[in-house]
């Protein structure tokens, strides 16, 4: 069975300006699944992807609103062509820069507050 790891962000207050989270792979894993949210009715979009390809992972996409996390998983990523597929993980090589953005009002709208964001990898 592979090992299931997850790493986690949680920033507190109402955001006043976009966020950038990079990371650095600790081993060969996949993706398989983000949980994002705002404590607030807000616009945030998140894009996950590498330090080269900043939306290789995950495209632009809507974070949850009001506490209820919007779920992305193997239907929501993207493969190396720039396409979703019914299931597909991505693979990410040991010593990759993992890079996450957030644009913390969906250019103008409504700000994020206390954006909490989840990432599951399986090991391999």
């Amino acid at each position: 069975m592979q090992r299931k790891f997850t790493i986690a962000f949680h920033v507190p207050g109402t955001l006043g300006a976009d966020l950038d989270i990079k990371f650095t792979a600790p081993s060969d894993c996949q993706l398989v699944h983000v949980s994002a949210v705002g404590s607030n009715t807000n616009n945030g979009l998140i894009v996950i992807g590498d330090s080269a390809d900043p939306d290789e992972y995950l495209t632009s996409s809507s974070i949850g609103d009001s506490g209820t996390p919007a779920e992305f998983d193997g239907a929501d990523f993207v493969d190396t062509d720039g396409n979703t597929h019914a299931c597909f993980y991505p693979r990410i090589t040991d010593g990759t820069i993992v890079a996450i953005a957030l644009d913390h009002d969906g250019d103008g709208g409504t700000a994020t507050n206390d954006f909490t964001l989840v990432l599951t990898f399986v090991e391999g």
